[in-house]
């Protein structure tokens, strides 16, 4: 893979080309035609990527990287770069413990050659989203450090442990970096970790940056404008394929019930995950929380490891929405809607009606029903379920059946 990296040309080495002969206008002169089905093809081609039956980082542990850098108060990003990627990143956050509640997330920021991290490891959205919008206050200076800030992740990484999934999702504004030291030792150690490092650069390719990816098994991206930059952005809440060398065990997890002590025997206590809050936020007095089947400490909310006796607290909801990505729907056939206008003319899902605009649709190999381009994305991305087979008893009942893990 490595050697195809390297053997690519950039766009300004490879021949003549007439990029704009891919647009065609429609009998009527128009392009919208052509353009709408350039969107489709780029919104199927990451979906297409997927496929089932691959061992995945269940456990995820992201660390984000955030430049905020002088590069990043420029406005080619509206507002600025800085105020565009606080936005994005808040419905990133959100979306990634939607879609990964087992997992932990912590934030780095970087400016005047120096690392800081705004945000521990841990698994509360609403405390990473707080840390993220209070960068608004914070003033972008100097030049970034990537080695200072990859350093200070792999730090909190290498602790973890064997079964568990390490990343560092880095967003790049500034086109340097200032480092202590030599960074391909750091890239090495990175690698000999384990450590999943994907780049998201809002200027250019850098080529440190890229080498990064490349020998860590990462994703690199440059973006184009604001949408670009959200899909580049939320690629990355998917789980990756697991590394080769991550051990196959057994997790001892907990599974509490939320209580609420009454009476005159109910005593005011505080929850282990804000007896050391400085805040102010979560420091209130209560008898209610889930309670550790393990050692009886309190917490006010799950998922999240028991300070005490380290054991995962979780709750069954919380499982089934990881589960549904080792068993994702599988792709739809794509047909051309001119072949099928006099069969079918409503989507099954929204009964929106097809119209010119619509190149193609989609049909479930499954069930055969047809949808268009917005249900076929939702489904996959969000549903993981096909309405279709789900309100046909009998496809339904041999999918439940095929999905159910061995005991």
């Amino acid at each position: 893979m490595a050697e195809e990296e390297e053997g690519k040309e950039y766009r300004w080495e490879t021949g003549y080309e007439k990029t704009w002969e891919a647009i065609q206008e429609d009998d009527e002169g128009l392009l919208e035609g052509s353009v709408a089905e350039i969107i489709q093809r780029a919104k199927r081609k990451r979906q297409a990527e997927r496929h089932g039956n691959t061992r995945l980082g269940m456990m995820r542990h992201l660390f984000l990287v955030i430049d905020n850098s002088d590069c990043m108060s420029n406005q080619d990003l509206k507002p600025t770069r800085q105020l565009c990627t606080i936005k994005l990143l808040e419905g990133f956050i959100d979306e990634f413990f939607d879609q990964n509640p087992i997992s932990q997330m912590g934030i780095i920021i970087t400016k005047s050659k120096r690392a800081e991290k705004i945000s521990e490891l841990a698994g509360n959205p609403r405390k990473h989203i707080k840390a993220v919008q209070q960068l608004t206050q914070v003033a972008c200076s100097g030049e970034p450090s990537l080695q200072n800030a990859l350093e200070l992740a792999l730090r909190s990484l290498r602790m973890l442990p064997s079964h568990a999934s390490r990343e560092i999702l880095i967003l790049m504004g500034s086109l340097t970096t200032c480092d202590p030291g030599d960074i391909s030792v750091t890239v090495q150690n990175l690698k000999a970790q384990g450590v999943r490092c994907s780049v998201i650069a809002l200027a250019a390719e850098v080529h440190i940056c890229h080498k990064l990816c490349r020998e860590t098994g990462g994703l690199f991206g440059v973006i184009l404008d604001d949408c670009h930059f959200r899909d580049q952005l939320f690629q990355h809440i998917d789980p990756p394929p697991a590394a080769t060398f991550l051990d196959s065990s057994l997790i001892k997890m907990g599974f509490p019930h939320h209580l609420m002590q009454e009476g005159k025997e109910a005593s005011l206590t505080m929850c282990m995950c804000h007896v050391d809050s400085t805040d102010g936020e979560g420091g209130r007095l209560n008898s209610g929380g889930y309670f550790c089947p393990q050692c009886c400490s309190k917490y006010c909310e799950l998922p999240v490891e028991c300070k005490a006796c380290g054991l995962t607290l979780v709750s069954a909801p919380h499982l089934a929405r990881s589960y549904h990505h080792l068993f994702p729907v599988d792709n739809f056939k794509e047909l051309e809607f001119r072949d099928m206008q006099d069969k079918i003319e409503l989507c099954f899902a929204c009964q929106k009606r097809f119209g010119e605009h619509d190149k193609h649709v989609y049909e479930c190999g499954t069930c055969s029903r047809i949808f268009c381009l917005e249900c076929d994305m939702f489904i996959h991305d969000l549903l993981h379920t096909c309405p279709g087979c789900a309100t046909n008893h009998s496809t339904s009942q041999s999918m439940s059946n095929d999905s159910v893990p061995p005991r």
